[in-house]
């Protein structure tokens, strides 16, 4: 358990080094992905940003589902520990599809605002 502390220590401390290579830690790549400081019409820089959240939203729901399938398989045939794991992969499941419904529901009415409003392009 103690190996298993530091390795993890270790790359927490590691993360901020490598997130630092750049100048401002990779918000120009954030700025440029969303338009931010540009020409571009909100409606679209909003759709950008939503499309950034809900993304990384979606990721967290993968990781919990993979996180709850590797409780499931390492409990050993212990009831409770495979009742938890079942409920926290039902759950998981459930936030994403909340997030699959909330990215169709974004994408049709920024879609349907940027029609309207001539902004033109795609989200």
């Amino acid at each position: 358990m103690k190996k298993f502390m530091t390795s993890i220590a270790a790359f927490l401390l590691s993360a901020p080094a490598a997130l630092a290579q750049g100048t401002n830690g990779g918000l120009d790549n954030f700025a440029v992905n969303t338009n931010l400081g540009t020409e571009v019409p909100i409606i679209e820089t909003v759709a950008n940003i939503i499309n950034i959240l809900l993304g990384f939203l979606g990721v967290i729901a993968v990781v919990i589902i993979l996180y709850a399938g590797f409780r499931w398989m390492t409990a050993a045939g212990n009831e409770e520990a495979i009742g938890q794991a079942k409920k926290m992969m039902g759950a998981a499941v459930i936030g994403l599809v909340i997030v699959l419904a909330a990215y169709a529901i974004a994408a049709f009415v920024v879609g349907n605002l940027i029609n309207e409003t001539g902004a033109g392009g795609r989200i």
